[in-house]
């Protein structure tokens, strides 16, 4: 089982804790980005996964790699050149006051990237399935364009193709996303999106459905994966379904859907202690279920579970193993001791 992952790694900065921006003098880092998020929650299952971008030929573009390689990630595609990596800055919310996110990645190597960077041809062989999200092709016409070029080599070379839509405001409008996205979906064989994802792009929504306000409709999402189905043609469907109450405490659940039928897991109600990635562990979770040859309801119970404890860890990566979503779908996830 191989899959390859392309996107954009960004060097993360964050306040310790729960302080604002420069409330002391510290900001801790980390890397992190969707696509190669998937990649380590995978390898971390014991996926064979490989993740390609461009960094800068520098110390913190080696030490990117050294962070993935050290997790089991296939590095060996990643293009080096460039002028710089990009950033981003997070101040984790607490209680009422919501997360913040601040991008600086404007002229990233990965987003200036060309063509001759990459050998599609050499980097799918032997692979089963390719992975990307929407925030790569958001971040330039260059990489909207490599994007389009990876996911025609991809579905030319016989790999199942799976997009998380991963909508960003700060980085296109919803006309700009709407034009793009619609170039690559007819490539796309398994869509994943949270639970505004679909109607910001496609202007797909889910009714009596509010999820700021923690209301979640099951008939509106079914509603929202069938339309998508039938617009594009998805073989599946999977939405991650957050019921927000607070920025420290939500209601997490997930549904998939194969046109016929939909699935919903249980919901997890968690205390978070970190959210970014949690729509990429869902992904990974989808993708390894798929490779296992899991039933659907089954799928969205293990995708859901691992996003589940993704929220109780630090950093981007998801940094559990496949008996650890497993322990949580048998033991309910009570936090006890383990001995």
């Amino acid at each position: 089982m191989r899959v390859v992952t392309f996107g954009e790694i960004m060097l993360r900065l964050t306040p310790p804790g729960y302080l604002r921006f420069f409330q002391n003098d510290t900001l801790e880092t980390a890397f992190g980005g969707g696509e190669a998020n998937v990649a380590v929650s995978l390898a971390g299952f014991g996926v064979d996964a490989a993740f390609v971008t461009k960094l800068p030929d520098n110390d913190i573009g080696t030490a990117a790699i050294a962070e993935l390689r050290k997790y089991g990630v296939d590095v060996s595609f990643i293009a080096r050149g460039g002028e710089r990596m990009g950033i981003y800055f997070l101040e984790k919310g607490a209680s009422q006051r919501p997360s913040k996110v601040i991008y600086d990645r404007k002229y990233s190597s990965v987003s200036e990237a060309v063509v001759s960077d990459f050998n599609f041809d050499a980097i799918f062989n032997g692979a089963e399935f390719f992975h990307f999200t929407g925030i790569t092709p958001a971040l330039s016409d260059a990489a909207a364009e490599l994007t389009l070029i990876a996911v025609k080599k991809a579905k030319g070379k016989g790999l199942t193709v799976s997009c998380d839509l991963n909508y960003r405001k700060s980085l296109w409008t919803t006309k700009k996303a709407n034009e793009i996205m619609r170039t690559l979906m007819p490539f796309v064989d398994i869509l994943i999106a949270n639970e505004e994802d679909a109607e910001k792009i496609f202007g797909i929504g889910a009714e009596s459905s509010e999820s700021d306000r923690g209301r979640i409709s099951r008939e509106g999402y079914t509603g929202v994966a069938k339309k998508l189905i039938t617009e594009f043609g998805f073989k599946k469907v999977g939405i991650t379904l957050r019921e927000s109450i607070s920025a420290s405490d939500n209601i997490w659940s997930a549904m998939i859907c194969n046109g016929g039928e939909c699935y919903f897991s249980r919901k997890y109600p968690i205390h978070i202690v970190d959210r970014i990635g949690g729509g990429d562990a869902f992904a990974s979770g989808l993708i390894y279920g798929i490779l296992a040859g899991m039933s659907d309801s089954d799928m969205v119970e293990f995708a859901a579970a691992a996003s589940c404890l993704k929220h109780s860890i630090e950093g981007d990566f998801n940094r559990v193993s496949v008996a650890e979503v497993n322990n949580l779908l048998s033991c309910g996830g009570s936090g006890r001791v383990q001995r």
